[in-house]
């Protein structure tokens, strides 16, 4: 089964989350958030509308290669964590290195510009493509993929975004299930 890792910092975008996490499972991909560590060492995180998620482990308890797939969901405070984070700019370097598939929205490909792994062709949430590279990025297509590198733009994006994650990790059969199933004719 192909699998996930979702790290959620304080500050996340939850639409994008909670539709990650929820399209992803329903394609039959095993997704595992991880929350980062900090002075209060609990799975509780807060999402930039106050909405509080439960996540599954540590990010120190990660063992990269169980993973087949990193995916940071956007949020400005989020993403401003992810940037800070050793573990998660680790993770992110140790994925693109393997050749494992590496994804970011909305804010988020900030995280995987100051990791060195965003590459040339991305897409974001306007404005944020003027903190990365004006070079290179797409604002006419929800989702778009560069090699092993895959982005989208925010929390509209976030059901395409799920699918065209389960098109590459789990194949057309089930990705056509839960866009049909999701009633996804956009995407």
């Amino acid at each position: 089964m192909a699998s996930v890792l979702i790290p959620l910092a304080e500050g996340f975008e939850e639409i994008e989350a909670v539709s990650l996490i929820d399209i992803m499972r329903r394609g039959g991909i095993d997704v595992t958030s991880v929350y980062l560590d900090n002075e209060f060492e609990n799975n509780l995180v807060c999402g930039a509308n106050g909405i509080t998620i439960e996540a599954d482990n540590s990010i120190k308890n990660i063992v990269s290669d169980e993973f087949d797939m990193i995916v940071l969901p956007g949020g400005w405070g989020g993403t401003y964590l992810l940037a800070e984070d050793r573990r998660v700019q680790e993770l992110l370097r140790e994925f693109k290195d393997s050749g494992r598939l590496v994804g970011a929205m909305c804010a988020a490909p900030y995280a995987l510009h100051v990791a060195g792994v965003l590459n040339h062709h991305y897409t974001c949430y306007p404005s944020v493509e003027e903190k990365i590279r004006l070079d290179g990025y797409s604002d006419k297509e929800s989702v778009v993929k560069d090699a092993q590198v895959i982005t989208s733009r925010g929390p509209g994006t976030a059901i395409c975004f799920g699918l065209a994650i389960i098109k590459e990790l789990v194949g057309d059969e089930s990705y056509n299930a839960v866009r049909s199933g999701t009633l996804s004719e956009f995407c």
